[in-house]
């Protein structure tokens, strides 16, 4: 009687499916990477599989993140739409026809987004990082991932970004980055400027002003970095038109770091679209010294040499 109730107790064990049996984080995350490069990150079989994930460890952050990125995933979808112009969020239109009246239409592929699972996303993503907070990827997933949903107006991403800067300041975390061997302040300008150029890049009102709120963030902490002091004259130059804004930020770059490349172009074409040559004189000598090329630094001293013969 004993030994039939043993082989039925491990018959009944044998007979369970494979995902209740005991399974290591490993291997769940094995199975994960096996099934995702068949299905996508949200296809047949993923969510059953995060599930029975989170079951059993609801605190693996590697499921944190496959859980947030099925979400992210599955809450998107792509629409073709119409604009009157030729450039949206920063990219060149799919496809441009003319209209009945010849005037030009331009076609966009644009991502939408389901709110519920969007936010399904962002709560997944944010247990995560109360988990590891000094997990750097985990902080820039969510941000990206509020970039892409706000899109023009990138209000929940610029106020993250700044707590993230406060946070960097004040507590001054060993800053962890899977695959990056050394996450330092240069590193962390860096990663901060990729979300500056994101917003300067999408060329909206909105997304200027984001731009110009973010490096002055930086410029709180760091007044004399000169990427972000290099930000400011642009924003002054491209989205303000003010050229005297623009070139007073240039030139606190240009007594910070003499030979910086960005700041030296800009105030030559700064010099240019105001035809003032007494101005382009001036920095003309600064490219045809620190160039990025030859070809840079002997065009510089040509136009130099033209202008100058002129006054003659």
């Amino acid at each position: 009687m004993k030994r039939h109730m043993i082989l039925g107790l491990l018959a009944a064990c044998l007979a369970l499916p494979a995902w209740a049996q005991t399974t290591t984080p490993e291997q769940y995350l094995k199975r994960y990477e096996t099934l995702s490069k068949r299905v996508g990150a949200s296809g047949l079989g993923i969510e059953t599989l995060l599930d029975n994930w989170a079951k059993d460890y609801p605190e693996d952050l590697e499921m944190l993140q496959y859980r947030f990125l099925f979400y992210f995933d599955k809450s998107q979808r792509a629409e073709v739409v119409v604009k009157d112009k030729n450039r949206f969020l920063g990219e060149n239109p799919t496809l441009s026809l003319k209209d009945s009246l010849g005037r030009d239409v331009y076609y966009f592929q644009e991502t939408f987004y389901d709110d519920e699972l969007f936010g399904e996303a962002v709560s997944t993503i944010d247990k995560a990082i109360q988990l590891a907070p000094d997990r750097l990827d985990l902080r820039f997933n969510k941000v990206a991932a509020l970039v892409g949903y706000e899109k023009e107006s990138p209000d929940m991403a610029l106020s993250d970004l700044k707590g993230l800067i406060d946070y960097n300041a004040s507590r001054k975390p060993a800053w962890k980055y899977p695959g990056v061997e050394k996450v330092d302040q240069e590193y962390f300008d860096a990663a901060i400027q990729e979300y500056c150029f994101v917003f300067f890049r999408y060329a909206t009102p909105r997304c200027y002003e984001a731009f110009r709120d973010l490096s002055l963030k930086m410029l709180d902490y760091e007044p004399n970095n000169v990427l972000f002091l290099n930000n400011m004259g642009s924003y002054f130059l491209v989205s303000q038109h003010d050229n005297k804004a623009a070139l007073k930020y240039y030139n606190k770059v240009l007594k910070i770091k003499k030979d910086d490349i960005t700041a030296i172009r800009n105030c030559i074409l700064l010099a240019r679209n105001a035809k003032d040559v007494k101005l382009e004189k001036k920095y003309l000598p600064m490219m045809a010294r620190y160039g990025e090329t030859e070809t840079d630094k002997a065009a510089a001293q040509a136009r130099l040499d033209v202008l100058n013969s002129k006054k003659k």
